[in-house]
């Protein structure tokens, strides 16, 4: 039920994010004189103070706050599987240096180190938002799967495929790493949910690029603009809301993976429906 639930709010952002676009042909930077107008049949949302229509920013902003949570998590599952994967199976010397290196990461306070390397950024665009939110959230996956390689390195079938003489990068990446794709999945997911939570607050600093719309963007301008001071609540309510839904989505499926992966999760669940 969950996965069910979280998929359907992921579908409908996603196909915002993909077709809205297509539909609604507007400009979201475009301004007019209908500045602070509320709902309405002109603007379903209202409009901002330089009279933008918020509907439309809030359909062409998914794309970047969406783009830049998919985009960080890549990189960053993709080096916490390296990490993990590697220090587990090989373990000794590669393990102890990758450890301190993820102990490293991990130690280091996300939220300032994100704002600090941000505000060097030669470019702020989506791509350069994403790798530096991936740089600080690949830590927390690699220890977990990290753990999870040490126990599975001693199974009988990576016993198995080493004696039958496979090299280890295929023991890890067609062994192993099939038995850990729960493990990868709820990692990916949670990361996404980093990954907007970031971008929205580096947005909300005035940190990432304000020329590009996204809910952070526009939480940004409704900040400077007071818009909570002068009772424009259909300004950041959306945008925020949006932030809120897609968190809840992702936070429902990766609990619904982890009942599915976790015997113990459904050892309970079944206990509570018998009882």
């Amino acid at each position: 039920m969950k996965i069910r639930i979280g998929a359907g709010i992921l579908v409908f952002f996603a196909l915002m994010a993909l077709a809205g676009p297509l539909l609604i042909s507007a400009d979201p930077a475009a301004t007019s004189d209908a500045g602070l107008q509320g709902p309405s049949g002109a603007h379903w949302l209202g409009t901002t103070q330089t009279g933008q229509d918020i509907l439309t920013q809030i359909v062409y902003g998914s794309r970047v706050s969406l783009g830049v949570g998919v985009l960080s998590a890549v990189i960053a599952t993709a080096f916490a599987i390296a990490v993990g994967l590697v220090g587990g199976y090989f373990g000794g010397a590669v393990d102890e240096v990758l450890s301190v290196l993820t102990n490293i990461f991990l130690v280091l306070p996300a939220l300032p180190l994100i704002i600090v390397l941000a505000g060097y950024l030669p470019q702020r665009g989506v791509a350069s938002v994403a790798v530096v939110i991936a740089v600080t959230g690949w830590a927390w996956g690699a220890r977990v799967l990290r753990a999870q390689t040490l126990s599975v390195r001693r199974r009988d079938f990576v016993e198995a495929a080493r004696a039958s003489g496979e090299g280890p990068i295929r023991v890890i990446f067609f062994e192993i790493l099939p038995v850990l794709l729960p493990v990868i999945a709820t990692s990916f997911l949670a990361t996404v949910v980093g990954a907007i939570l970031a971008e929205a607050g580096l947005s909300f600093l005035g940190l990432a690029d304000l020329s590009t719309v996204s809910w952070g963007s526009m939480l940004y301008f409704a900040q400077n603009g007071q818009a909570l001071l002068i009772g424009a609540w259909w300004w950041f309510v959306p945008p925020g809301l949006c932030i809120a839904l897609i968190g809840t989505g992702l936070a429902l499926v990766n609990f619904g993976l982890d009942e599915i992966a976790n015997p113990r999760l459904r050892t309970i669940k079944v206990r509570k429906a018998r009882a």
